[in-house]
């Protein structure tokens, strides 16, 4: 059965550090997707029997997503929690037996609403908060239903061809390399202009 509201917000507060109105949308936003592919699917279970069968998607790298991870039990380390930069307030559910998944989208006029709605909160931050609680999913959120095709290579347990990069010497795993001029190098390597650092040339 799934905890009720009240207890996953504790939770997510508890795991996050703090509660904000994202942490509240990120829980409302994963037991609605649970509870269409419960409903649709029939994936009861996602933290024990129908572990292997659940992956998320999510699109932004905000609050949301740690309470995200909390509710569905997937996480980036088993592979199961998939992250795309687009920065959107959306994440959608897969389940991985059937190729299909629901993509919950939060809706941009729930800020507006909250304001019109719990105006005599003082701060933003608790309009939003009390709106995200108490308001009815469709004022929250735009769902699809949709199919993804997830790679054999993205799913858990995927044991793949591990090489080192012959520009560096790192190790690399899961196909992430780029084939120049015969070499595989690591993708940092190949598009140097992607690295998020640069060597530290002041060190001791």
């Amino acid at each position: 059965m799934m905890e009720s509201l009240d207890e996953l917000l504790r939770r997510a507060e508890a795991a996050h550090g703090h509660m904000c109105p994202g942490q509240v949308l990120g829980v409302r936003m994963a037991v609605l997707g649970l509870s269409r592919l419960r409903g649709e699917l029939g994936l009861m279970d996602p933290e024990g029997a129908d572990r292997k069968r659940l992956v998320t998607f999510v699109e932004i790298d905000r609050c949301a997503t740690d309470a995200i991870g909390l509710v569905t039990g997937c996480r980036l380390g088993k592979r199961t929690l998939k992250f795309r930069d687009w920065g959107k307030m959306a994440a959608t559910f897969v389940d991985l037996a059937s190729g299909r998944g629901v993509r919950v989208v939060a809706l941009e006029e729930s800020r507006e609403l909250s304001r019109a709605l719990y105006g005599h909160i003082e701060s933003k931050s608790g309009q939003q908060m009390a709106a995200y609680r108490e308001l009815a999913d469709a004022q929250l959120f735009r769902e699809e239903w949709v199919r993804v095709d997830v790679d054999p290579a993205e799913l858990p347990g995927y044991k793949g061809e591990r090489i080192l990069c012959p520009r560096c010497g790192e190790g690399v795993n899961f196909g992430r390399f780029s084939e120049i001029e015969g070499q595989r190098l690591c993708l940092s390597c190949a598009e140097p202009e992607l690295h998020y650092w640069k060597p530290d040339r002041k060190q001791a």
